[in-house]
């Protein structure tokens, strides 16, 4: 058909909207045979669309390599930017063909040239999981280069979710804890900075995994990786943010500032995330700091911050009052419900259980678990190597970490 329509006049240069040619097309679909007889009738190897975009671009791209090599050889230029700067070598790294890549560097193509958002071959094909188009590129950028892009090629292959990618950069020294520029990081409404962080995002088990045994620390982000993962309902990935020693009473304070950390709003639904954190030394009295029925606490007060009742007393959550200080109420000794935080609870169905829990005294099988617990601190009780000693017996252990309030483990064992 082509050459039929060649043959009786039809114009090679033909655009089309975009301004593609039939070389585009021939380079999209690898066809050798049409691509010659295009190239023999004069079609033009440094053509560009709308976009900036060569047929080189488009055969690298879909990593068809006797087009790219026939183009070549026709002089296409190697290092032709799209309008986004994206280059050719680039679309090759996107594709993951490592014979067009080398094809390309061979011909003198720059590892090193940036898009116009700073990316690299190397951010592309570790973004998409191209382990041996990544281990090729790998010794030819350069640190600099990297740098100017603000952004490490372990942020892209936690981005993919390329755990083979990101075992091999970590291998070859690049840094787990690098942080994105301002310029990247403003792409992104959460402003995020770390690789952990897009991996935590994503619910990706096994790169959080991988970059959390590498060393990646969890406080590097605006919005703490803890608080992102609570938020999605990823236990798991909350477990090993805390096995991590990530701070379960870290505080975000750009949409709402409070008195009690931040965590518990993401899980008031949620009692197996609630009791995960709370487990795990949420500071369960900071609920009950406020200035209602005392002056001197009043005074104290940090102006602006909101206390857990007049939290509660917003009329999205206000029906969850009763279950959440239920809850609340195993990890402490005696409180005061102040009187904002009571004319909420009495309307709830939960208020006669807690009624008879804050006018009773406190067991002391209760009230020796807490001391228990404030003597050790909590930096002890996430320390594995401490708590599977021999200084704790099973049951004592399994006493003093609130094992039989752990729902997600008791969950995950009904399971298996």
């Amino acid at each position: 058909m082509t050459s039929t329509l060649v043959a009786n006049g039809a114009w090679v240069e033909q655009v089309c909207r975009k301004k593609w040619t039939a070389m585009h097309e021939a380079a999209k679909v690898g066809n050798v045979d049409i691509l010659m007889m295009l190239l023999r009738n004069g079609g033009r190897v440094n053509h560009k669309d709308v976009l900036g975009v060569t047929p080189l671009s488009v055969a690298a791209e879909h990593g068809h390599f006797h087009v790219t090599e026939i183009l070549v050889n026709c002089g296409s230029r190697v290092n032709s930017q799209a309008c986004n700067g994206e280059s050719i070598l680039l679309d090759a790294a996107g594709s993951g063909n490592t014979a067009c890549i080398q094809l390309l560097l061979d011909n003198g193509a720059d590892p090193n040239l940036p898009s116009m958002i700073g990316h690299l071959p190397i951010h592309k094909a570790a973004y998409a999981g191209h382990y041996d188009a990544l281990k090729m590129l790998i010794p030819l950028t350069n640190k600099k280069s990297i740098k100017e892009a603000g952004q490490s090629p372990v942020h892209s292959a936690a981005d993919g979710g390329q755990c083979s990618c990101l075992e091999l950069l970590l291998a070859h020294g690049f840094d787990v804890n690098y942080r994105m520029n301002t310029r990247n990081s403003e792409n992104y409404r959460d402003m995020r900075k770390s690789a952990l962080y897009f991996a935590v995002s994503n619910g990706d088990e096994e790169c959080t995994k991988l970059l959390l045994s590498a060393g990646a620390k969890t406080d590097l982000d605006p919005l703490c990786c803890l608080l992102v993962a609570v938020r999605s309902g990823h236990y798991e990935i909350v477990k090993l943010l805390l096995a991590a020693k990530a701070d379960v009473n870290c505080y975000f304070t750009v949409v709402i500032d409070t008195v009690f950390p931040t965590a518990l709003q993401y899980c008031l639904k949620d009692e197996v995330m609630m009791r995960l954190l709370l487990n795990n030394g949420y500071k369960v009295e900071m609920c009950f700091q406020c200035h209602h029925d005392n002056a001197t606490d009043a005074a104290d007060e940090v102006e602006g911050k909101i206390p857990f009742c007049e939290f509660m007393s917003l009329c999205c959550i206000m029906d969850l009052s009763g279950s959440v200080v239920r809850i609340l109420l195993d990890y402490v000794s005696h409180v005061r419900i102040c009187s904002k935080l009571r004319l909420i609870l009495e309307k709830q169905t939960e208020w006669p259980e807690i009624c008879n829990i804050l006018s009773s005294p406190r067991s002391l099988r209760h009230l020796c678990r807490l001391v228990i617990r404030r003597c050790l601190t909590l930096k002890r009780l996430n320390k594995p190597e401490i708590m599977n000693s021999q200084i704790f017996p099973p049951r004592l252990k399994s006493f003093i970490q609130y094992q039989e309030l752990d729902l997600y483990s008791q969950d995950s064992e009904r399971i298996i």
